[in-house]
């Protein structure tokens, strides 16, 4: 799950994460208000999306980046107009952008320097890992690529968490000056801890800045959370903003289904993960194009069957179906039952192809011959492939 960066800012304040003052607004007059209360200082107006690449974005209505600087409430009301309710396209949303429903009006920093500091889980030595560089304010992976010498890494030792001489090595190893020694590491240990604290699995700050004051601030973050740990944050939960996320996947998850779209053009409904990956990639190495992952898991019934085939269907890219499922605690006959009244109800217009395997699976594939449904069984998992790549080229 992803949060905006105005909630971010919102949670690292809880752990005294030193940052701009600063409001979010979803109109233009707020956004005037929110300016005066701020009182007379330069501001930033900046765009509210779940992507990164704001500043260099263009909105489709013309309107040149998502983060603008401000001089004045009106000004800075002016400019929200020409965002809000527009789209706004980077390189990390594609073509079809994101639309603008809020914005973030903050104080504006004199930046003398720019930092870039994450902390991360490392699933190597399953502890957590901060990286950090002095090139802040670019995509890390460009530093990563260009300038791998200037990335730091600092592993943390999860019973013990961040240390007091680790952030001091961090901050002298930054170019921190002796002033700014405590500042920096402070901030460090804030974002340890509200790392920790809301089961993350990924903090990110980029920019952290130095001003030309000598303050020490995160100007933005980006969070990612452990999903399986949700449960124990419901005022994280409550901050999800559904318009920022696949209308499938959304549907998907009320429904207890795991689903993410792609850009091809043939369906898979798989019941395991491992087993929904290989689905996908035979489907590229016989030449087809998966249009989604979706694992319907071990213990699938009628109706999450019924709703998954429901929203395999209003993708209009796809082509055909493959059902590849292997009946282990999940029955065949249950999913072909399943496939049988999905078909019925949301009225096939694509071709599928199945291939069941394990428990009942006899059964199922009798239930599925005497449906009278026109669908194209496969043996094995090749064949199913093979099919399926096929009939999505013949369609």
């Amino acid at each position: 799950m992803n949060i905006h960066e105005y909630q971010a800012r919102e949670l690292l304040q809880k752990f005294d994460v030193a940052t701009t003052r600063g409001k979010v607004a979803s109109t233009a007059s707020e956004v005037e208000q929110i300016a005066n209360e701020l009182g007379h200082v330069d501001l930033v107006v900046k765009a509210q999306i779940h992507a990164g690449g704001r500043g260099k974005g263009t909105f489709q209505n013309g309107f040149k980046g998502g983060v603008h600087l401000s001089k004045s409430p009106a000004h800075a009301a002016e400019i929200a107009s020409k965002m809000l309710g527009e789209t706004l396209v980077t390189h990390q949303t594609g073509p079809a952008g994101r639309v603008v429903n809020k914005v973030l009006v903050a104080e504006s920093a004199e930046i003398a320097r720019e930092i870039y500091f994450a902390i991360l889980l490392d699933r190597a030595p399953a502890a957590p890992v901060v990286v950090a560089s002095t090139e802040g304010g670019v995509e890390i992976e460009t530093v990563a690529t260009k300038s791998p010498e200037k990335i730091i890494r600092e592993q943390i030792d999860p019973l013990a968490g961040l240390q007091s001489f680790q952030t001091r090595k961090l901050a002298k190893q930054l170019g921190f000056e002796s002033s700014q020694l405590k500042s920096a590491s402070k901030l460090f240990e804030g974002l340890y801890r509200t790392f920790i604290a809301f089961d993350c699995s990924m903090v990110e700050v980029n920019p952290l800045v130095v001003t030309t004051k000598g303050e020490v601030l995160a100007l933005d973050a980006k969070f990612n959370f452990d999903d399986n740990a949700l449960y124990r944050h419901p005022e994280i939960v409550a901050m999800r903003d559904i318009a920022e996320e696949d209308p499938r996947e959304v549907e998907a998850s009320k429904h207890g289904l795991s689903y993410i779209g792609l850009d091809g053009n043939i369906a898979c409904l798989v019941n395991g993960a491992g087993l929904a990956m290989a689905t996908m990639d035979i489907i590229k190495f016989y030449g087809g194009e998966p249009a989604n992952f979706l694992d319907v898991g071990g213990g699938a019934t009628e109706e999450q069957v019924t709703e998954a085939f429901k929203i395999l269907i209003s993708d209009k890219k796809v082509k055909a179906i493959l059902v590849n499922i292997f009946g282990g605690i999940m029955r065949c006959d249950v999913i072909a039952q399943g496939i049988i009244n999905a078909a019925k109800t949301v009225r096939l217009s694509v071709p599928l192809v199945v291939r069941l395997e394990g428990t009942n699976v006899e059964k199922g594939k009798q239930l599925l011959k005497e449906s009278g449904l026109t669908l194209i069984a496969a043996d094995d998992l090749a064949d199913a492939a093979k099919k399926v790549v096929a009939a999505a080229k013949a369609k």
